[in-house]
């Protein structure tokens, strides 16, 4: 299933929209973005940029069976997924998110996770992690402290701008979670 690649005009205009996320009560993981960029507020998809390896991390790490598109984000909640964001807000770059902006999410995620108690929460960026949580020596992977009802894990940022992290190690690093929030 392909989505109509948006204009460069649809995909201006869509700064400051919100995509709707994708929850239920008592995923296995609800995954956090830091705020969907402009080509998904375009598309109204999750991850939607071609390019992004978040789907692609799923199935490399069996969290999914298949790479479902971005049109499919319902489809994860078949595999006990979900996905919110921290900030709702549509930016060209993660970057133009403010620190007030992360630590103002990070109270609104906490309401939502004990509204739908999530055995784990991802937050994808450490850097977006260190700050909304004021854990700025935090790493990726399991975090000591709960949030609410859930655990708490940071995997690196799926962009395919994040050099950092190549598709093997979001595989490796995304099925770590899998084992430990679904046990398979």
């Amino acid at each position: 299933m392909e989505h109509r690649k948006p204009t460069r005009e649809e995909v201006a205009a869509s700064a400051g929209r919100r995509v709707p996320e994708v929850v239920a009560p008592g995923l296995d993981v609800l995954f956090c973005g830091i705020n969907p960029g402009l080509y998904s507020a375009a598309v109204g998809y999750h991850f939607a940029r071609p390019g992004n390896r978040f789907w692609r991390a799923l199935r490399d790490s069996g969290l999914t069976d298949r790479i479902l598109s971005p049109e499919e984000q319902r489809d994860l909640i078949d595999f006990g997924c979900g996905i919110t964001n921290l900030v709702g807000r549509a930016t060209a770059t993660a970057a133009e998110v403010s620190d007030d902006e992360l630590v103002r999410g990070r109270r609104r995620l906490r309401r939502k996770v004990g509204r739908y108690e999530p055995r784990f929460v991802a937050v994808l960026g450490i850097g977006a992690y260190r700050t909304a949580f004021n854990q700025r020596s935090a790493t990726i992977g399991r975090q000591d402290e709960q949030f609410g009802p859930s655990e708490l894990w940071v995997l690196p940022n799926p962009s395919g701008l994040n050099a950092h992290h190549q598709p093997p190690d979001l595989a490796e690093l995304f099925a770590e979670l899998r084992e430990a929030a679904i046990g398979r």
